[in-house]
């Protein structure tokens, strides 16, 4: 029987399609180490494998199964620099500061691509990536981005498409024009982090599903991580929730707010051809944003529907459907195989929260849905920080990333009347 995860809606493709799981023991006892990590995503698995690597004695505790969260259930695009077009970065933060996070970015994705190969991990990527605009007033913005990429931050693998070339590409009339991006492209996310997890294990980190922390606390230079099956002492801790941060650290809580994002993969696409005939991911240009592609064996993969809350919804694929048929009403009929989802952590200015929250505890999340690459990178340069290799991570901790207003109470009903306003607009 298909384990169900039991923080995340409905069964993804993703699980069906990797097979087996590897299945790492709970923790039993209390035990000391170097360093413990608090989340079993990319970037906690990618912190536990650099610091093994670099002979730290480290463990990770994940409260269910590795993959459960977002890491493991997301829409598998990588995109490119950070969550904004650089051109937004560079008005709120000056062109210095935005070349660097630029350029980070791009640090990351490579990372990911050298790691994959040098673990030999298949994670079905797939190049291409395009930005579709969908409403017309938009061009001149759309024009733009190729140029300032090219221009400024030396990246020359953008370029304009017009309605002609938007149409073919997407196999749909639906947008107006868009970006095409052959620079980057989209993997399968669970292949991905199961073969992490594998890689870190053989690196030498301890790694425990089912174990999750009820409390920690930082006294007397050690950080304690309460569990219900015993106490691990460590000199240094990573909480690497992300949106599934509860009431574990109230800091992380108030700077990262989760918000669930749903998937649904239709049978082969084999009798529509039209359908994103080149095989990239897209996403259009709406502040609730869709975004879709095609997997290796031919499926539309379909991500539309957002909840501003951790709250489990009811429904998942008619919603879903709704969406396809408006940009492919050649598909009115086709049924869902799979419906899932999984929830992202955003912050307001949608660039991560990298803090320490005490002494001796880091907390990192917030990817704002660009996190495929940037979490896996982010436990890399944890990792380096912890091993004094470098300290890029510093970047990201020298952002201003202010919590959401309202507190606990407050912070989920004002961001959903914020975004309820905005999905309004993206309809007009």
């Amino acid at each position: 029987m298909a384990w169900q995860s039991p923080i995340s809606p409905g069964i993804s493709w993703y699980e069906d399609s990797v097979g087996d799981r590897p299945e790492y023991p709970p923790l039993d006892g209390s035990v000391k180490t170097d360093v413990v990590i608090i989340g079993g995503g990319f970037t906690g698995l990618q912190a536990a494998y650099n610091l093994a690597r670099a002979g730290v004695d480290v463990r990770l505790i994940e409260a269910h199964r590795l993959g459960d969260g977002g890491s493991g259930r997301n829409g598998g695009q990588l995109g490119t620099g950070q969550r904004w077009w650089p051109e937004e970065v560079e008005a709120e933060w000056g062109l210095e500061r935005s070349r660097a996070l630029f350029n980070m970015g791009e640090t990351a994705k490579a990372h990911l691509f050298d790691f994959v190969a040098r673990e030999n991990i298949d994670m079905d990527y797939q190049p291409g990536h395009m930005i579709v605009a969908h409403k017309a007033r938009m061009e001149t913005d759309f024009r733009a981005n190729a140029e300032i990429a090219a221009e400024r931050y030396d990246y020359p693998h953008l370029h304009f498409m017009d309605k002609a070339e938007t149409d073919r590409r997407v196999g749909s009339r639906r947008f107006h024009f868009g970006v095409h991006d052959a620079g980057t492209g989209h993997v399968h996310p669970m292949k991905l982090l199961v073969g992490l997890g594998k890689a870190a294990a053989r690196a030498g980190a301890t790694l425990h599903e089912m174990t999750g922390a009820s409390a920690i606390a930082s006294e007397g230079g050690k950080v304690r991580v309460e569990t219900p099956r015993g106490v691990i002492t460590a000199g240094k801790a990573l909480i690497a929730t992300n949106a599934y941060i509860g009431n574990l650290e109230p800091a992380t809580a108030a700077h990262v707010m989760p918000i669930g994002s749903f998937i649904g993969a239709t049978p082969p696409l084999d009798d529509f051809p039209d359908v994103i005939p080149g095989g990239e991911s897209v996403c259009d240009s709406r502040f609730v944003v869709r975004y879709f592609r095609k997997s290796k064996d031919n499926r539309l993969l379909f991500g539309g529907r957002e909840i501003y809350s951790s709250e489990k919804p009811d429904d998942i694929t008619t919603h879903i459907r709704r969406q396809i048929t408006e940009i492919y009403p050649q598909l009115k009929d086709i049924r869902l195989t799979h419906g899932w989802g999984g929830y992202v952590g955003i912050t307001l200015p949608r660039q991560p929260f990298v803090r320490e929250v005490m002494p001796h505890v880091t907390s990192i999340g917030g990817y704002s849905g660009h996190g495929v690459m940037l979490s896996n990178y982010c436990g890399k340069l944890y990792a380096d920080m912890i091993s004094g290799a470098a300290t890029d991570l510093e970047l990201y901790r020298s952002l201003d990333v202010p919590p959401f207003p309202g507190g606990a109470k407050f912070r989920a009903p004002l961001l959903f009347l914020a975004l309820t306003w905005f999905s309004m607009l993206d309809r007009l």
